[in-house]
């Protein structure tokens, strides 16, 4: 297969890219749920490779993990405990093995939005 799978963060609230949140990406298959990679955001709100590279890209159903707390707290977005956010999980299906999956997530304090990018 040579599609792979990209993400991003951008924080919304303080108009910039979310660096050092932490991102762990499931496979799903049934009741069955396998970490497949954990990463972290650099500079740019982005992984620093695929967080699913080419040859580990089938179709199937995944999800990223998005810890949107640890990163609200240390960025001094967080508020009270608990927060309306803390693990932000986005769960979605790869149908085309050949393609790029780009999946941004858009993060503030009390609302998030994603899309399929490109």
């Amino acid at each position: 297969m040579n599609g792979y799978l990209t993400t991003h963060v951008l924080d919304t609230a303080r108009g910039c890219p979310a660096e050092g949140l932490n991102i762990t990406l499931y496979r799903l298959d049934g009741s069955e749920r396998r970490k497949l990679a954990e990463m972290r955001t650099n500079v740019d709100g982005r992984t620093d490779g695929p967080i699913l590279p080419k040859g580990d890209f089938v179709p199937g159903v995944y999800e990223l993990e998005f810890a949107a707390g640890d990163y609200l707290r240390a960025s001094g977005q967080s508020g009270d405990e608990p927060l309306f956010l803390d693990v932000v999980p986005i769960r979605f299906g790869i149908t085309d093995g050949e393609a790029h999956y780009h999946v941004p997530l858009l993060l503030s304090p009390f609302g998030y939005s994603t899309y399929r990018g490109s």
